[in-house]
């Protein structure tokens, strides 16, 4: 056994500590022997200076000089995000102000600052099931206040309709506007030379008019109130409808040819013609329309008012997308750059100057335009025609309906136009689309003589996973 003296001398006490504050000689005897190294003494002893005894080392920090260990091995680059005033200021706080004043790294001595990894957080590497893992936050290192909440799960759709009706004579063409859902819940279908009412609350069937043999329906559509509809017909007439009485209120003239497509404001009627031109109708005045805007070379097959009444969006057969203001005859920008015929015309309820496009067969993009100034913000290849757009007024996204070739209806997330889900079930092109005024439920239309409801988006005030149940029973059932 060694000497007290030789145990003395290897003992490595810090500043301010004396051999008195030991007080060895106040543990057992057990106890001593096995602490006789000078290592275990220097570990379990501390530094007070009353005379009372501990068995943890408690370090002061002030007086303990920490930049004199050999903390740094090799300097580490500074990591994206950092902030090193903070850095240095933590550090001061932690350790005494003498600590934070020495140089940085790499600017005098090795020892003279700790290592830049010290007082920076690190994400754990965890196992491919933990929700943290850094493969879902997308960082291996750095603090970040994404970590504290988990990534929300993917929100599921649907895959089959919720409800099916059949509607015999529902036309195969794309250049017609034959289905639309009023504000009042109240589903209108043009069908052969008649126009059916579809409540949805009831599910019960009305028929509003028959136009006879020799016209037929080619666009209906409801005011924003849903208590007037209009139809426009094949002989180009455009005809105003109490939804509610089941009774015509006027009958205007003005177009050539049939008239396709129809668009309300707040309280101008715009039709758009395969005559190539657009009619402005007011009800409060006795003419049949206002003004007349001439633009197209071709069929106008797509029209729609911006939500503030503000630009009137056209796209037509000449593959052009017009958009007029409301004091202007000439169109404010004429944007070109689709290769097929511009029939889905959306404006975005979230953001103003914010218009969506689609093209046809031979273009089969949907664009995304800037109002303001004409540019094209994005563009995305469907990889199918597009019949039509819709927006979702609860979340920021939209729908999409194609024909050629697969006849599918698409949701994508905006803006970065990732796909939230892709539905099939119609074997022909999804020529018809109406959404609901809580705006969950979109119905679809095809040549292949049915309508299909499907709850795609969430409710605006709990954005929870829409459920496969809706106010309606599964089945088929007849809407004439």
């Amino acid at each position: 056994m060694e000497s007290p003296q030789r145990r003395k001398s290897g003992l490595n006490l810090p500043a301010g500590m004396n051999q008195t504050s030991l007080r060895l000689e106040t543990f057992s005897g057990s106890f001593r022997s096995s602490v006789s190294s000078p290592r275990a003494i220097s570990s379990l002893s501390s530094p007070s200076k009353s005379s009372t005894c501990s068995d943890r080392f408690i370090p002061c920090r002030s007086s303990s000089r920490l930049h004199t260990f050999g903390l740094i091995e090799k300097e580490s680059p500074v990591k994206e995000g950092g902030n090193e005033a903070y850095a240095r200021l933590l550090k001061s706080e932690l350790f005494g102000s003498d600590f934070g004043s020495f140089s940085p790294a790499g600017q005098g001595s090795p020892m003279s600052s700790p290592s830049k990894n010290m007082l920076r957080f690190k994400t754990e590497h965890s196992g491919p099931n933990s929700p943290y893992s850094p493969s879902i936050l997308g960082q291996d290192s750095g603090f970040s206040h994404e970590a504290s909440t988990p990534p929300k799960p993917p929100r599921k759709v649907p895959k089959t309709p919720h409800k099916v009706l059949d509607a015999p004579s529902l036309q195969d063409d794309f250049y017609l506007n034959l289905v639309d859902w009023s504000s009042q819940n109240v589903l209108a279908v043009g069908l052969g030379t008649c126009v059916y009412l579809w409540t949805a609350s009831n599910s019960k069937v009305t028929k509003l008019c028959d136009l006879g043999p020799n016209d037929g329906v080619c666009a209906v559509q409801w005011t924003r109130e849903g208590s007037y509809i209009s139809i426009g017909t094949s002989l180009g007439q455009v005809q105003v409808w109490d939804g509610t009485q089941c009774k015509r209120v006027r009958t205007m003239s003005g177009h050539q040819t049939r008239t396709g497509v129809l668009a309300w404001n707040s309280r101008i009627l715009s039709s758009g013609s395969r005559d190539r031109n657009i009619l402005q109708h007011d009800l409060r005045v006795s003419n049949d329309y206002v003004s007349k805007l001439v633009g197209h070379k071709s069929e106008v097959c797509g029209l729609k008012w911006s939500h503030d009444d503000r630009e009137l969006a056209s796209g037509g057969n000449d593959n052009q997308l017009l958009v007029w203001n409301q004091h202007s005859q000439q169109p404010i920008h004429k944007l070109t750059e689709h290769t097929a015929a511009v029939k889905a015309i959306a404006w975005s309820p979230h953001q103003s100057g914010l218009l969506a496009s689609g093209g046809g067969t031979a273009d089969r993009c949907i664009r995304f335009w800037n109002t303001t100034n004409g540019h094209q913000l994005n563009s995305v290849d469907t990889g199918s025609q597009v019949c039509n757009l819709a927006w979702s007024k609860n979340v920021n996204e939209l729908v999409s309906t194609h024909g050629y070739s697969q006849n599918q209806i698409m949701v994508w997330k905006y803006p970065s136009m990732s796909k939230v889900a892709t539905l099939t079930g119609h074997t022909l092109r999804v020529l018809y689309l109406a959404m609901s005024p809580d705006g969950q439920t979109i119905v679809t239309g095809a040549g292949d003589e049915t309508l299909r409801f499907w709850n795609v988006f969430p409710s605006m005030k709990t954005p929870t996973p829409v459920k496969d149940t809706g106010l309606w029973s599964l089945g088929r059932t007849h809407i004439r």
